[in-house]
């Protein structure tokens, strides 16, 4: 039989794959490990979807999706994340995994290296192996509150190396980079001449702390900004995201877009539009709700003399269960499952630095990540 290509095989699996199917269709679980909104869709951004379908807007769109969409899209950058681009720059993709793919994919060559943050989303490193590069990781240290130290990062530069992937706020830890961070990062890359790939699927949730987009603080069109409307709308298997390049790639993304989906489905697109025109008041309540149960599942936590850091975004709780794990928090979370019938994502599923600790999800029902919580060892 003809080989199957080295670099599919690189891809390393999900550690979060591996609980999720432990956990499936087991009614008596606590479901705490997938980073899946528990609260419902907008009525209004439904029916939008429902329309298309009943309509039959089956047909394609253009490469970079509907016109309306990305003029939508370029509004919202510019009145959330004060960001002006032309519509031409946004290209609406499959979810932000096929932004963070398409970004990846034009940047990186076979063998060059992209650095990520460990502990860093599982995903950064197995769509670097998909396209044959190489991930190599810079540490985000709890000792340092998870902010990256420039110097650590600069000493992980080599000749090969070409992106720099950021992500804030981050999954798993819930950090948000301020401003200054960011720029710190972006300085980095101008020095080596690197690309930034910045992961913003959270901006809409953070607490008490703004959201700062990476691009607004380049002066030279090196950061490339991914989106989603997965978390935001609660959207995960509509598969609707965007990426935002220089206007100068618009050739090369519509070659690139037609070779990998051609275009996004018009119906999830209408459904898109209808949630960034509509009534933001949900995505408010949303935040809310997420920051109460971060509140709740803190205080929590603090009572049982558990160590985790407390995140300013996302809807992620990371928790320190080294006390508890021996050494192998993969086995740990595992036996966790069978026998306290609770499912977490193991630290290591995000980096070697994950060791000793797990991500909780906190994006369901508050009573049962109360609960789930309450099972962990103190």
């Amino acid at each position: 039989m003809p080989r199957i290509a080295p670099h599919a095989l690189d891809i390393p699996a999900s550690g979060i794959r591996r609980i999720f199917e432990l956990a499936v269709g087991q009614d008596d679980v606590i479901h705490l490990h997938v980073g899946e909104p528990g609260l419902a869709v907008a009525p209004h951004v439904l029916a939008a979807g429902a329309r298309a379908w009943e309509a039959d807007e089956t047909r394609y769109t253009a490469n970079g999706g509907l016109p309306e969409l990305r003029a939508a899209i370029a509004r919202k950058l510019l009145r959330d994340n004060d960001l002006e681009v032309d519509p031409e720059q946004v290209w609406v993709t499959a979810g932000g995994m096929q932004a963070l793919h398409q970004a990846m994919s034009l940047t990186l060559d076979a063998g060059e290296e992209v650095l990520v943050p460990d502990p860093g989303y599982t995903n950064f490193s197995m769509a670097a192996r998909h396209v044959g590069a190489v991930p190599v990781p810079y540490r985000l240290d709890p000792a340092t509150g998870f902010q990256p130290d420039l110097a650590d990062l600069e000493a992980a530069i080599t000749p090969r190396t070409r992106v720099l992937l950021v992500n804030s706020p981050s999954n798993p830890l819930g950090v948000v980079h301020p401003a200054p961070v960011l720029r710190d990062l972006v300085e980095v890359a101008a020095r080596h001449d690197l690309w930034v790939i910045s992961d913003e699927v959270y901006e809409r949730f953070t607490y008490g702390v703004p959201h700062v987009s990476a691009a607004t603080l380049d002066p030279d069109g090196r950061v490339l900004s991914v989106f989603s409307f997965s978390k935001t709308y609660a959207l995960t298997g509509a598969r609707v995201g965007w990426f935002v390049a220089p206007l100068a790639w618009a050739p090369m993304l519509r070659s690139a877009q037609e070779a990998v989906v051609s275009c996004v489905n018009v119906p999830a697109q209408r459904a898109a539009l209808a949630a960034l025109d509509g009534d933001q008041g949900v995505v408010e309540d949303a935040r809310e709700h997420y920051r109460a149960t971060v509140v709740a599942a803190c205080d929590l936590l603090q009572r049982e003399g558990l160590r985790f850091h407390r995140p300013e975004g996302a809807f992620y709780l990371w928790v320190d269960v080294s006390h508890a794990s021996g050494g192998d928090v993969e086995a740990w979370c595992e036996e966790f499952l069978r026998t306290r019938r609770v499912a977490v994502a193991p630290g290591t599923a995000f980096g070697a630095h994950g060791e000793g600790w797990v991500r909780v999800s906190l994006a369901g029902a508050r009573a049962d990540v109360l609960e789930g919580l309450a099972r962990f060892p103190a």
